[in-house]
């Protein structure tokens, strides 16, 4: 049987069409011959996720991103389908997240749910947004960022206020700051080098003087025992005795004054009687008037006169003045 030419380029022609039409698909990474069940899930955004990204139940990969396309016109979401390569069954309230990681990849991780009706092949399941730890970590960095901006602002509004103020004169001011501050120390260098020999000189005389104590800890225990014997001793007298004696002697004397000043008794009546005193006070200056008169009229109570002369002065009534202290 012979097959007319015009068969042969028609069949050409659909097996080129069938080859482009495949190799098409392929290029938009459409697996033709790949069968396996398909579940889509629409995200606001898809971060670092690519296509053949696994997808994993409780850490375990049971399928592969299959493709990611927008979900409308606008993109305002994007869709993508999940290819689930494993024979699981997956809850119709279960919920896909896309989890990140520090390496830069994406994975989705699927939230098994407890219904009883399952996903079906081409049905869509439930997302939600999960930060991640990358997305932790862009959500604490923000707030630091934030502070650092401002710290660096703040650093930069100093050092621009700091060069305003550092005009010629002042860096000349500061650099002769800078120099005196140089000779001073260097000052104290050579001061300290000049210290340093009677320094030494007084250290190795304090450790002199204390290798002496050392040497001497003998004397000085002899010395502390001697002083506790004295405290000792000191101890040992009888300080209660001699206090008694002294408290008895005070009231002895307290008594004695007690009689002086008590006016029944004799001194008593001597010290507190003014009419005694007054008394006391005439005898004496009777007796000085009468050894006033004897001195002046001696002849009044010694007469030895051989003619009888009679002595006409009249007696004293009074001390006679005197101008000399009488003997």
């Amino acid at each position: 049987m012979k097959i007319s030419n015009e068969v042969k380029v028609g069949v050409l022609a659909l097996v080129s069409i069938a080859l482009l039409i495949i190799g098409f698909r392929f290029l938009k990474a459409k697996d033709i011959f790949n069968r396996t069940p398909k579940i889509y899930a629409i995200f606001k955004s898809v971060g670092g996720l690519e296509k053949s990204n696994f997808i994993k139940i409780n850490g375990l990969t049971v399928g592969t991103v299959y493709s990611m396309e927008p979900a409308d016109e606008n993109v305002t979401a994007i869709k993508v389908v999940l290819s689930i390569t494993e024979d699981v069954h997956i809850p119709s309230n279960s919920v896909a997240y896309i989890e990140g990681s520090l390496l830069g990849s994406a994975n989705i991780v699927i939230e098994r749910g407890t219904s009883t009706t399952l996903i079906e092949d081409g049905g869509r399941i439930a997302t939600k947004e999960e930060a991640g730890l990358l997305g932790n970590l862009s959500s604490e960095a923000k707030p630091l960022m934030t502070k650092i901006k401002t710290v660096a602002d703040s650093v930069t509004l100093l050092l621009s206020n700091f060069n305003q103020i550092l005009n010629p004169n002042t860096q000349r001011d500061v650099q002769n700051a800078i120099a005196n501050l140089n000779y001073s120390t260097a000052s104290l260098n050579a001061l300290l080098s000049g210290v340093n020999k009677p320094l030494a000189a007084t250290l190795d005389n304090v450790s002199a003087i204390t290798g002496n104590l050392k040497n001497q800890n003998e004397a000085i225990e002899g010395i502390l025992l001697n002083a506790n014997t004295f405290t000792g001793n000191l101890k040992q007298l009888q300080f209660q005795k001699t206090v008694d004696s002294l408290n008895a002697t005070i009231s002895d004397l307290h008594t004695a004054i007690n009689n002086i000043t008590n006016p029944n008794g004799s001194l008593g009546a001597l010290t507190n009687d003014r009419q005694l005193y007054n008394k006391m006070n005439d005898v004496l200056l009777s007796a000085e008037i009468l050894l006033d008169d004897l001195r002046v009229h001696p002849k009044r109570y010694v007469n030895i006169s051989v003619f009888g002369k009679k002595n006409k002065a009249g007696e004293l009534t009074a001390p006679a003045i005197k101008d000399s202290v009488p003997r």
